[in-house]
């Protein structure tokens, strides 16, 4: 998964405004400049099922069909599947199935009970995703100094090769006789 997160800041305090910073700072906004869809009136659709769903204790109100995702984001559906994707690596959706009327209908809802469980679980998806890369980090300091060492131990052994064999090949003094 590839985390494109942004620096935005609300100019306002209009809930479209908002929506759009929040989506913006996750990365979840169009990547194209001429990107059209409207993910922040998708965004506070999820939000008023989940609530609706949580106050009349009816789950399948808060799942939304594909088809209907991507007609509240003004997009085509393959293009929402390519959006979802993100959402769902964020952990901000989760994919659900119910029974209605004989059919099982498929869809997606908000992975909590409000906007702030569902985006808690994308900070946890990030937060892990950090402390992995940490510790990719610190593997490779240590592989880096494990190289380092080696280097040394095999240039101060090389070097003592040498003068072990420069003491070998240098001519040794004539034994001069003893005179008694």
């Amino acid at each position: 998964m590839e985390f494109l997160l942004e620096h935005a800041e609300p100019i306002s305090s209009d809930v479209h405004e908002l929506s759009k910073v929040l989506l913006a700072r996750f990365g979840l906004l169009p990547r194209k400049k001429d990107g059209s869809a409207k993910m922040h009136t998708l965004l506070l659709e999820l939000n008023e099922r989940k609530k609706r769903a949580n106050r009349d204790r009816q789950p399948e109100t808060a799942v939304m069909p594909v088809e209907e995702m991507a007609l509240h984001a003004g997009i085509k559906r393959q293009t929402m599947y390519d959006y979802l994707h993100r959402w769902l690596s964020l952990g901000i959706l989760k994919k659900t199935s119910f029974v209605s009327s004989g059919k099982v209908i498929v869809g997606y809802e908000l992975n909590g009970p409000t906007l702030d469980g569902a985006f808690r679980k994308a900070e946890n998806a990030l937060k892990n995703h950090l402390d992995y890369s940490f510790k990719v980090l610190e593997q490779l300091q240590n592989e880096i100094k494990k190289e380092k060492l080696r280097e040394i131990s095999s240039a101060s052994s090389t070097s003592a090769e040498h003068q072990g064999q420069a003491r070998s090949s240098s001519p040794e003094p004539p034994e001069t006789p003893h005179q008694p």
